[in-house]
């Protein structure tokens, strides 16, 4: 099992990350584990060339790193706070170079993500608020044929308020259980 987590917090140890962490400790123990800031390797916006030269350039730099993460993993965790209801700027267009990468040739990307589950891991500082972080992470999975792991969702907004959030605190403990 190889887990790569996708930090997409716009701060280092943010509640997303300290509740993203909590679960990675029930990982069974022979799991490799990669974590990613995307603020460290951010993407340029992406460019949709499909109706035109059809295949994208070759992705190099930032972009060359995320996609061979892309392709290592056996499981890929997205842990965004709820940016405006939704996922944050940087995992949105990390996501959206996903559109791209299908027309990589030679990376066979839709047909590889098929074999990988898509997981979530959210803290919002209201209850109920996470609808569309939720549908934006599932539905990327299902049109992808990706197993869905699901979203472990926490309470908080100032640092390490989520560690008064027992119910994503105990959440964590059994959220990797489906491996």
């Amino acid at each position: 099992m190889r887990v790569l987590f996708l930090v997409g917090s716009s701060r280092r140890d943010g509640n997303t990350e300290t509740l993203a962490r909590r679960a990675a400790e029930h990982l069974p123990a022979d799991a490799e584990q990669r974590w990613i800031h995307l603020n460290d390797v951010p993407l340029a916006d992406f460019r949709d060339v499909r109706h035109g030269v059809r295949i994208p350039p070759e992705p190099v730099g930032n972009e060359k790193i995320l996609l061979d993460a892309t392709l290592w993993a056996s499981d890929i965790v997205i842990a965004s706070p709820l940016y405006w209801y939704d996922v944050s700027a940087t995992v949105k267009r990390y996501i959206d170079h996903w559109s791209g990468w299908m027309y990589l040739p030679e990376t066979s990307f839709k047909a590889r993500m098929r074999d990988k589950t898509l997981w979530g891991v959210s803290v919002a500082e209201e209850r109920d608020q996470d609808e569309h972080l939720v549908g934006t992470l599932a539905r990327s999975a299902h049109y992808l044929k990706m197993r869905w792991g699901g979203v472990l969702v926490g309470n908080g907004n100032r640092p390490d308020d989520v560690l008064n959030d027992a119910t994503a605190l105990v959440g964590a403990k059994s959220f990797f259980q489906n491996v």
